[in-house]
């Protein structure tokens, strides 16, 4: 067995999981690097002294914060004369639709480097006006004039006839060589829709270099290991591949949360989860109704993505995220985080550490005009009793809580409360109702009952938060894996090698028949056939590889698509869309109702060896060898004597009532008054709310 490093690159801490060749994690936390991920990484694997024969699969935030600080590299767009403009148009959704002025996110590609060439393609795929070379030279003119370092190339209809689109980029290398970076819609996303293909393929070409760029430096420092990188899919790419592909990656840290808690849910036994990622900057909440939930489109700051991810939704809601009262005397929490410098004020980042930090920031910052630490969300728990000073990270760094109550105090004041519990216990409800109605949007709001649902929380401070979430939304049990904190990092572990391809197909159906299946199957064969090719090209044998299809489809009229598995028999497909739309949308049209196949979907997936994860037997239910003694601890706006537990002394077969705050490395657990535990074969903590 390929030993594996997985490594989660997040906004506060970089997480490292090793599962050495007996089965038992090795997990690492340091503080990230912001101005270059890959320090942390480096001196992360220093630390751990990792084998040189070792695969290092990596969580990349790269191409995450440059959409979302609007610091990718210089970017321009080549399109079909007269569609310069998509770009800025977009759609008429309004995200706000209260706000009585909109504010619309700048286009990444301004104006002026929005760029058109004579060319006509008819949404049939058949050429009207052939490709105008005459105009190239002066369109490379403009790249250098601009000093442009990466192109996207979305020409109408390029889907269907991909010809012009690489006959520029043709064009472009034989001026620049490798110096430029060249995306093509007809690459990246060979599906309808303009407005998404295209902002999709600007976001690639926006974060390309950057990632190429970083993954190069992160890859030389990690050699002689193999480099692989985790992408929004919950699949694995080699290091060359997410460089040219970055836009698969900008949701990698997260997708690597749900693949790991899917991995130790069901080994557990509980397959239906919804899984509450909470970190220092957001908290990330995903609905596994017994598979990975994915999707074909999402959103990256404020821009339509259209690539495979999983089905995340994500809150400013995380340790970090500073508590304020707004203009209308309002206590809010988030979006702004305190990120990993200056941190928490309980971090006890020095005055003169932080206005060293200060003079570095950008004025756009949040927090820029900072000039003592502001109290947050850890700060609040740290006050409530529910973190111990000297039990964060295993006791590798302390926390200072004269420093958080002081935070805490200009607060209250603002609050007009009597003391610095109530303003903590306020910050921790504000938070709480904030990542509550996220995991009621994913389940509630697309017809799922949460009561059906185990929650798994994991994340630095998820566990934290954890039963009371359940509580408030009526989930009957909450279960703890043995590595919450770095649970994104061990999911890097279990991720197959994965690669996915679209294709726009258009065609009507009114019954599945014999002559739509072999339409279909002809569509696909050059799909397969790409994807085995790329596969086998990165190492993988072609033998292991597994290919699975799925169609989006629609009742004609639509504008949206379900993605259904494309199975073969008369009626089936057709059954499976009925049934997909009435989980939706709570209604199916009768047999006979004209549907479309949109778009053609493969997945080429290599096997990968999962790591082999210890089960004890059961022993005795007496934990009292785990205590560490006892403390007062807030729940219900007031304190409570509360028995504190090591979790690296209870074992499978421990059993304990709350209230109870179990310690360990990686994160602390909070168990409330009225909750039992239970530890499973596996090291898992089962909670159970108490009738």
């Amino acid at each position: 067995m390929t030993q594996r490093l997985g490594v989660d690159t997040g906004g506060t801490f970089t997480d490292f999981v090793w599962l050495g060749e007996d089965g038992r994690y090795q997990i690492h936390k340091q503080l990230s690097t912001p101005q270059d991920p890959s320090e942390a990484i480096l001196s992360g694997i220093d630390t751990m002294a990792v084998p040189e024969t070792a695969v290092v699969v990596h969580g990349s935030t790269v191409a995450t914060n440059a959409l979302l600080e609007r610091k990718g590299t210089r970017t321009a767009l080549i399109t079909t004369k007269g569609f310069a403009d998509v770009l800025a148009i977009g759609r008429q959704n309004r995200p706000d639709i209260y706000a009585l002025v909109p504010q619309k996110p700048p286009p990444l590609v301004p104006a002026p480097w929005r760029l058109e060439v004579g060319e006509r393609v008819t949404a049939n795929g058949v050429v009207l006006h052939p490709l105008n070379l005459n105009e190239l030279p002066a369109i490379w003119q403009t790249l250098q004039a601009e000093q442009i370092e990466s192109v996207a190339v979305c020409l109408l209809f390029s889907f269907l006839h991909p010809q012009h689109e690489q006959q520029i980029r043709e064009f472009l290398l034989q001026q620049a060589g490798d110096t430029l970076h060249i995306s093509l819609s007809s690459d990246i996303l060979p599906e309808y829709r303009e407005y998404e293909r295209t902002a999709t393929t600007v976001i690639n070409a926006y974060v390309a270099p950057l990632m190429t760029r970083y993954l190069r430096r992160l890859a030389i420092g990690v050699e002689p290991r193999r480099l692989s990188v985790m992408q929004s899919n919950g699949g694995i790419i080699s290091a060359s591949t997410a460089g040219d592909q970055a836009a698969r990656t900008v949701l990698s840290g997260p997708a690597g949360g749900v693949v790991g808690a899917r991995f130790v849910a069901e080994q557990a036994g509980f397959p239906d989860i919804i899984t509450f990622d909470m970190g220092g900057t957001s908290t990330d909440v995903a609905l596994c109704p017994g598979r990975l939930p994915t999707t074909a489109s999402g959103e990256i700051a404020g821009l339509p993505l259209r690539l495979p991810i999983i089905d995340i939704h994500t809150v400013g809601a995380g340790g970090g995220s500073i508590a304020s009262v707004d203009a209308g005397g309002a206590l809010q929490v988030g979006p702004e985080s305190a990120g990993a410098f200056p941190g928490p004020a309980c971090y006890g980042r020095s005055k003169q550490e932080i206005g060293d930090w200060r003079l570095g920031n950008t004025p756009q910052s949040p927090i820029s005009n900072l000039q003592s630490p502001l109290p947050t969300v850890t700060d609040a728990n740290l006050v409530l009793g529910r973190l111990d000073a000297d039990h964060f990270l295993g006791g590798a760094m302390r926390l200072d809580e004269t420093a958080a109550r002081e935070a805490l105090a200009g607060l209250a004041q603002k609050m007009d409360v009597a003391d610095l519990e109530t303003a903590a216990w306020g910050i921790i409800q504000v938070a709480n109702a904030n990542m509550e109605r996220a995991i009621r949007r994913i389940s509630v709001e697309r017809g799922y009952d949460p009561r059906r649902f185990t929650l798994m929380p994991f994340g630095g401070a998820g566990p934290l938060h954890a039963c009371e979430m359940a509580e408030n939304l009526q989930i009957p049990r909450v279960l703890v894996p043995p590595v919450p904190g770095v649970l994104s990092a061990l999911g890097m572990l279990v991720a197959a090698p994965t690669k996915d391809y679209s294709q726009t197909v258009m065609r009507t159906v009114v019954d599945w028949t014999a002559a739509d299946e072999s339409w279909l199957a002809q569509k696909a064969a050059p799909i397969a056939a790409r994807a085995i090719a790329d596969m086998t090209a990165e190492g993988h044998d072609e033998a292991a590889l597994t290919l699975s299809y799925r169609l989006d489809m629609r009742y004609k009229g639509q504008s949206h698509e379900l993605t259904v598995p494309w199975v073969s028999g008369h009626g089936v497909v057709t059954e499976l869309f009925h049934a997909a739309h009435e989980q939706r949308y709570g209604y199916r049209l009768p047999d006979g109702e004209m549907m479309e196949v949109v778009t053609l979907r493969v997945t080429a997936v290599a096997p990968v060896e999962p790591p082999q994860i210890l089960q004890s037997p059961l022993g005795t239910a007496d934990a009292s060898a785990a205590i560490l003694g006892q403390k007062s601890v807030w729940f219900g706006q007031q304190p409570q004597q509360t028995t504190l537990y090591d979790r690296g002394k209870l074992h499978p077969g421990h059993q304990l009532s709350g209230p109870a705050i179990v310690f360990q490395y990686d994160t602390t657990i909070v168990i409330p008054p009225g909750w039992e535990t239970a530890v499973d074969p596996f090291h898992n903590l089962i909670l159970t709310r108490n009738p």
